[in-house]
Formats: C-alpha cells, sequence, structure tokens
C-alpha cells in the first residue's frame, strides 16, 4: 500500500496435548513448541513489525519451580530479539549442563521458555506508544496459581473510559486506562471470584487446602468467566489468555470483526490470527483449519480437552474486510482468489477511462501487496482482448490471410513493473521533517516502459491518506511522459475512522474528507458542515446505544464520481504533464468479491457496534473544533 497503515497485532496459541518427550523423541527436540511458536511469529511479521512477545506456561511443576516465563521485546527486529533471548537461555543452560542435553524432565525444570502452553503476539506501536510497556503479552501475576493471567489481544475498544469505570466500581484500583489492562483486569475480578468461591465449595466437601489446588483447576468454569468478563466490551476483539495452573482460551467478538482460526489433532490445539499461518507451520489442509465463529471462545483446559463455547450472541457477521484487501497474507486460498476479482471488478472503470484503448495502455502497480490485484484486473483485460479478437476474426471470415490473423493475435495486455520499492530507504523515514524529500525516493522507475502516446494505469491496494501518490509516486511516473495516469484503488473510498485495532483515527487525514470539504466549499453548502457538527455533539455520550453516524450527511450531497474526481485534482502536484484520473473500487464490488467479509465501515459509515457511531461522530467533533487527537 502507498499510504502505510498500521494493524494492531496478531495472536499465536499453541498447546502441546502430549509429554514434552513425546516431541523429543518424535521430532528430535523438547523445544518443539517454542520452534513452531517462532515460525507462527514470523509468519505473521505482517501484521506487526514495532514489538512482539512470548510466554509461555509449565504443566505440573513443584511449588518453588518456575512456571511462568515471558520475554517482550520493542527492538528493532523484536521476534528475531525475544528468540535470540529465549536461544540464548536454552544453549547456555546446554552448554553448562551437556549430560542433560537428553533429559527432557531436567530441561523442563531448569530452562525457561520450556512448557506446554505457548502465547506470542506482534504488534505495530500505534498512536505513539511503542515502549516495552505498550507490548503484550501483559501478565497480572499472584500467588495463587490459579489467579495468574496472561493476555494477549488483536483487538480495539471504544468505551474503555467505561470499562475503566466499571473496574473502579468495583472497588479496584487500574494502573492505567489502557485498554489491554482494562480488559484484562475485568477478566482477572471475575476469575479471582470465580477462584476464591470454587476454594470456598471445596473445603467445605473436606478436602485440605492443598488437595483443593487440583480440584479447582479441574472445575474452574473459563466460559462463565469470560461471559461476565465480556459483557459490557464494545470493540473489535480476538483475545487470548493463559491462566497459571494451565487452562487457555482465545474469544473471538460477537461481529467477527477481528479475525481467529484454530486447529486440532492429537498432539497440539493451535489458534492465529491467519489461516495460512497454520497451514504452513503444521502442513496441514485449508480444510483442517477452522474459523473461530463470532462470539464464541475455544477453551483449553489443564487436561488437554478442547471446547468451543459461546461466549456472547453473535451479531450480524461484519468480519474486517481491509484483511482481505490489505493486511492479511495474501497466501491464503481465499484471499488470494478475493484480491483477484477486486482487479476484475474495477476493469471496466478502467476501460472507460483510457477510451477503449488498450493498444496504447501500459497496466502496473504499486509493490507489493497489490500486485495480487494486479493479476486480477490483467486477466480481465486479456478476456476483453480475446473476445474483441474473436468478433473480429468470426468478421473476416474464411477469406482471412495469414498477416492479418497474425496482427489480431498479436494484442496482448501491455503489463510492466513500472513501479520499484526501495524497500531499504524505508526506515529511515521516521520524522515529518526529513520525510518529504525522502518520500520522494522511496519508489524509483522502470525508465523506457511507457510512451508518450501510453495511458498509464497503476493499481494499489487503497488509496487512504494520498500522501505518497501526491509527493513521490505521481511524480516520478510523470518522468516517463505518459498522457494519461491513471490510479486504481482495489478498495472503495475510505470516509470514517477505524476504531477496532487499525490506524486511522482522524477524518482529516482522509482524502475523501478532504475532497467532500472542498466539494461543500466549490458548491457554496459549508452551512452544512457546523449543522452535522451541532448533531454530533448530540451523540458522543458513551451510555447512547443507540447513536447515529450523523457523519454520513457530510457525504450524502456528492456521488462517489464526484469525490473520486476531487481527489483526483488533490492529489495532482504541482507542474505534473500528465492528465490524472482515480478510480475507485464500488461498495458493491466490494461485496462481491469478498462475500464473507462485510465489515465495511470505513468505507460506508456502517459500523457494527454502538461505539463506533460514537467514536464516528467525536472524530467529526475533533475536527470541527481544531482537535488534533484520536477519537477513542
Amino acid at each position: 500500500m502507498s499510504d502505510p497503515i498500521k494493524h494492531e497485532c496478531g495472536i499465536s496459541l499453541i498447546r502441546l496435548l502430549k509429554p514434552l518427550e513425546y516431541y523429543k523423541e518424535k521430532y528430535g527436540t523438547a523445544f518443539y513448541g517454542v520452534n513452531k511458536m517462532y515460525l507462527m511469529m514470523e509468519k505473521q511479521h505482517n501484521r506487526g513489525q514495532d514489538g512482539a512477545g512470548f510466554a509461555s506456561i509449565k504443566m505440573d511443576m513443584e511449588p518453588g519451580e518456575r512456571y511462568m516465563s515471558r520475554v517482550r521485546s520493542a527492538q528493532q527486529q523484536p521476534i528475531q530479539d525475544i528468540f535470540a533471548q529465549i536461544n540464548n537461555r536454552i544453549n547456555t543452560a546446554l552448554t553448562e549442563h551437556p549430560e542433560h542435553e537428553d533429559d527432557v524432565a531436567w530441561q523442563k525444570k531448569n530452562i525457561p521458555y520450556i512448557g506446554e502452553l505457548l502465547m506470542g503476539h506482534v504488534r505495530y506501536g500505534t498512536f505513539g506508544k511503542n515502549s516495552i510497556e505498550s507490548v503484550h503479552p501483559f501478565l497480572r501475576q499472584n500467588n495463587w496459581m490459579h489467579r495468574n493471567l496472561i493476555v494477549a489481544g488483536n483487538f480495539n475498544m471504544t468505551n474503555v473510559d467505561e470499562l475503566f469505570g466499571n473496574l473502579v466500581e468495583l472497588g479496584q484500583h487500574p494502573k492505567e486506562k489502557a485498554d489491554t489492562v482494562t480488559v484484562m483486569e475485568k477478566i482477572g475480578h471475575f476469575l479471582d471470584d470465580a477462584v476464591a468461591k470454587l476454594y470456598k465449595q471445596i473445603k467445605k466437601e473436606g478436602y485440605t487446602k492443598r488437595e483443593a489446588s487440583a480440584l479447582i483447576a479441574e472445575r474452574l468454569n473459563v466460559a462463565k468467566i469470560l461471559r461476565k468478563a465480556s459483557k459490557n466490551w464494545d470493540g473489535g476483539y480476538a483475545m487470548s489468555g493463559l491462566v497459571g495452573h494451565g487452562d487457555a482460551f482465545v474469544m473471538r467478538d460477537p461481529a467477527g470483526i477481528r479475525p481467529a482460526y484454530y486447529y486440532q489433532d492429537d498432539e497440539v490445539v493451535v489458534v492465529a490470527s491467519e489461516r495460512p499461518v497454520i497451514q504452513t507451520v503444521f502442513n496441514v489442509d485449508f480444510e483442517d483449519v477452522k474459523e473461530l465463529d463470532p462470539g464464541h471462545a475455544v477453551i483449553i483446559k489443564k487436561s488437554g480437552s478442547m471446547a468451543l463455547k459461546r461466549i456472547l450472541e453473535p451479531t450480524e457477521r461484519k468480519a474486517c474486510s481491509f484483511e482481505r484487501i490489505y493486511f492479511s497474507r495474501g497466501s491464503d486460498k481465499e484471499i488470494y482468489q478475493e484480491r483477484k476479482k477486486l482487479g476484475k471488478l474495477v476493469f471496466p472503470e478502467i476501460l472507460k477511462s483510457i477510451d477503449n484503448d488498450l493498444k496504447n495502455t501500459v497496466f502496473s502497480y504499486i509493490p507489493n501487496t497489490a500486485e495480487t490485484s494486479f493479476f486480477g484486473m490483467v486477466k480481465e483485460a486479456q478476456n476483453y482482448l480475446n473476445k474483441k479478437k474473436e468478433e473480429q476474426i468470426l468478421a473476416l471470415g474464411p477469406n482471412m490471410t495469414g498477416e492479418e490473423l497474425h496482427k489480431i493475435l498479436a494484442v496482448r495486455p501491455r503489463i510492466e513493473k513500472v513501479a520499484i520499492k526501495d524497500a531499504k530507504l524505508r526506515t529511515f523515514i521516521t520524522q515529518d521533517s526529513s520525510r518529504d524529500d525522502l518520500v520522494t525516493h522511496v519508489y524509483d522507475i522502470s525508465y523506457g516502459s511507457v510512451k508518450s502516446t501510453d495511458n498509464l494505469v497503476i493499481i494499489d491496494d487503497s488509496i487512504v491518506r494520498g500522501t505518497t501518490l501526491k509527493r513521490s509516486i505521481l511524480k516520478i511516473l510523470d518522468r516517463l511522459s505518459p498522457k494519461k495516469i491513471v490510479v486504481v484503488s482495489s478498495a472503495p473510498q475510505i470516509r470514517y475512522p477505524d476504531c477496532y485495532g487499525i490506524d486511522m483515527a482522524k477524518l482529516e487525514d482522509f482524502v475523501a474528507f478532504k475532497a467532500a470539504k472542498a466539494l461543500h466549499e466549490d458548491h457554496g453548502t459549508t452551512h452544512l458542515i457546523k449543522e452535522i457538527y451541532e448533531k454530533c455533539l448530540t451523540q458522543t455520550d458513551t451510555s447512547n446505544k443507540d447513536a447515529v453516524n450523523y457523519v454520513k450527511e457530510f457525504y450524502a450531497p456528492f456521488s462517489a464520481k464526484q469525490i473520486s474526481k476531487k481527489i483526483g485534482e488533490i492529489l495532482s502536484p504541482e507542474g505534473i504533464n500528465a492528465e490524472v484520473e482515480i478510480i475507485y473500487q464500488t461498495i458493491e464490488g466490494l461485496h462481491s468479491a469478498c462475500p464473507k467479509n462485510l465489515g465495511d465501515w470505513y468505507f460506508t459509515g456502517n459500523y457494527p457496534t454502538p461505539g463506533g457511531n460514537r467514536v464516528v461522530n467525536k472524530a467529526f467533533v475533533n475536527f470541527f473544533e481544531g482537535k488534533n487527537e484520536r477519537a477513542y
């Protein structure tokens, strides 16, 4: 994507169902789980490269023996950093005690990170928060094994203030208002309560305090704890947790906004944010990896038994469509086909834009993730040409010469890799003061690939802010001297902020919002902006469960094509010679290509939770009042 936007994170969970000795005998190492977790996190590094964390729990350790381990990093290459630390501990222990190289029991007792239950997390540091304290997993410690809680998630809550207030009403004193801490403390409160009640009941039954421990682990109802804790959550989430004695869970929000997939066999239970991660790391088929249903949780007991439990009543499924367009790995079978279809469906508008002149048109894409939609676009161009060739051949009939046939068959879509991304430069572009000059060099071009008589059609995943297009890409493409540059977005216009885990928080950042504002100015309707602001002021109360998205009225007077045309004007750099046109995917095209992921609130403003409507209205209030801050 030419506009880099960040997705908060990805989760991984592994429960080894056999003793560690089993994996040593079958796979040659007792570190099987650690190795698999490293691969799962690396395969999800697309979901977060600013921070990474790992946690593990060892089952059935004796009192006084360490049974929980956690390591986190916010270094430049955080996944490599945490596993370098883990490997260093393992190698140091085995170097100092070579006699225990094959002694799995000794290794489990004396080497950290080796356990039957493992959790991994990768994240982007959104909103400037990338200190080690912000990196998951979060740990809630207690001297009672059952009250220890480790939490990591791919999520964002829209009602953190309300949830924080609930904790204060319960008598707690949370250390901060961050949604991760708030969620963890909410689960922790009901975990404490459940453990205390079980302990009291078990003592009544005549068991000793020490005997009670195993019975608490056996009887603890994790689903009930999650139902109580999540009762008032408003947001998108895939929440994973480990309880000190060995229970584990991954829970998904009722609308299925954030993704979660699981796999189970007789050796492991695995959960991850993406299906192909599990497929690749465990070498299993597409059909073997299941999607966790919205509102449900995978619950793995200490015994190793796994169950799917409904925690919250599922609402209308609104799985994030941006997962399909951009964030998730394109190696997923369904996502690959969906991205190709996104490219296919936008082709008719491209054809209109170039006046059907494929002979004088070059097709290309913005590296690297737009490549799949590019394939779909080009295949549709080939289909169009094949139909034209068929008509021409039939029209010429049996008297057609070989030269005429060759001339017809020789016409094909002209494909070039016009833009080349210099990935090494990206890491240096960190401060706004230096960004303007450096951003012009993020992309380079293939000189000589386009003629002055050509249209240049270049497809991108999505155009969010358009900053890189205006400052860099369009300027360097213009050096090729095309007569027209058509920039195609495989996604519709982004008009509304996300509040469920994607770093798109402010309305005025979106080029579609700027275009609509400019159209209001052109049409003399700026008085409507204040009217919308006054309506939005009435919708920001966090207790309002029936909030209405009044920001839709900001876009309502204008068609999508009007806004796209204005975006083209806004993004055309000063002094550019080529005509610039911007084409966006339609909402109908998006739904046709991604029928299982209809979460489209950033395009349509149709938020799946009340909190989303409150957030978008607050974002408009912030814009109108000139407040440069996020709305949640």
